[in-house]
């Protein structure tokens, strides 16, 4: 979302400045680099870092900065108190995880750093209400602004030869870091449950994705005895390629924002099963999945093998997605975050720019 922000508000003519850890943040900082950015850094040093602040100060001196955008909870609160230092107008977006919410210290460090701010931004109306009721914000508190995406057209690679999926296996794909909130586990549980046949074909599962729990998963799926079944394909550069190969996209998270995994396989016209959390409800509406509750490996596993029997059903969640997916665009997004930034005070931080 950072990426694709930055590249369409520079073709608009503004002058972006990516900020990123001083330890590096991987994927993300090669791209920009890639891309031409020309990049900053910050170095976080504790949870309470002075130095930090003051740090971005002078480099928001030093480059001109006029405003400054901010996204989770760390950045949110030293975006925040540097820009007020600086003078500069500034924008948060939360993505929709509220682990900073089990510390009273953290909800009022978030709170005080939307009051210095020009706008307080959730990227789903479920994560705007969610943030005002943690943080004791007036309804309305929060803005709106759907992420965007810029799909990408499959090069044509045959996947399933690559990886060895037979072709008339039933083939799912999940796309999502490796980490607990993303639900995997949850998955594998309920292809386990479901054995080595699906709606009465063989089946495969590929995870795109990395993170910590890739050790745990894969032992999951020894345990379970579907390991043959199950690829973790780790970190992937053909996303569009999977997705014009898979049959079903899932996502089985415990919690989300307005993942742009989801819209992707929406604009590709995928069938899809997800968890009922976040903003993936509003996403998907009532015709383009079928949602199930979060934890829930026997829903899961149920939807899958319903979509897995009816394939007219499958296509018809797929013609309906892509139809949804169309409100999801980086230009829509750019629009939207403009605005706020060039809103003349707090005052309009309760404009639904969604």
């Amino acid at each position: 979302m950072l990426l694709q922000l930055a590249v369409e508000l520079r073709g608009r003519g503004r002058d972006v400045v990516p900020v990123g850890p001083a330890r590096g943040c991987g994927w993300l900082a090669g791209e920009f680099h890639r891309l031409g950015f020309d990049a900053e850094t910050f170095t976080l040093r504790g949870p309470l870092d002075p130095l930090c602040v003051l740090g971005l100060v002078r480099m928001f001196r030093r480059r001109g900065v006029g405003i400054v955008h901010s996204q989770e909870f760390s950045m949110a609160v030293y975006g925040a108190a540097a820009a007020w230092l600086a003078g500069l107008p500034h924008v948060i977006t939360m993505h929709g995880g509220l682990g900073f919410a089990g510390r009273a210290r953290r909800r009022a460090a978030l709170r005080w750093a939307a009051r210095k701010s020009r706008a307080l931004v959730a990227v789903s109306p479920a994560g705007a209400e969610a943030l005002e009721q943690v943080l004791a914000l007036p309804r309305g508190r929060c803005a709106v602004v759907a992420n965007g995406i810029a799909p990408e057209a499959p090069s044509g690679s045959d996947v399933r030869q690559e990886l060895g999926i037979p072709p008339d296996a039933l083939l799912l794909l999940a796309i999502g870091n490796l980490y607990r909130v993303k639900g995997h586990d949850v998955l594998l549980e309920a292809m386990g449950a479901v054995g080595p046949s699906l709606g009465g074909r063989r089946w495969c599962l590929l995870i795109a994705g990395r993170g910590k729990q890739e050790s745990v998963l894969r032992a999951q799926a020894e345990r379970l005895g579907i390991a043959p079944w199950v690829r973790l394909l780790g970190l992937r550069a053909d996303v569009a390629d999977l997705l014009a190969q898979a049959d079903i996209f899932v996502m089985p998270s415990r919690s989300e924002g307005l993942p742009l995994a989801l819209l992707e396989a929406m604009s590709a016209g995928m069938a899809i099963v997800a968890s009922r959390v976040g903003g993936i409800p509003e996403a998907v509406g009532i015709r383009a999945a079928i949602l199930v509750p979060p934890e829930d490996p026997a829903a899961l596993a149920a939807a899958l093998d319903r979509l897995a029997v009816e394939e007219s059903l499958r296509d018809a969640f797929g013609r309906e997605a892509k139809v949804a997916a169309a409100r999801y665009t980086v230009a829509a997004m750019a629009d939207a975050y403009e605005r706020l930034y060039e809103a003349p005070d707090r005052a309009d931080a309760g404009l639904d720019a969604g």
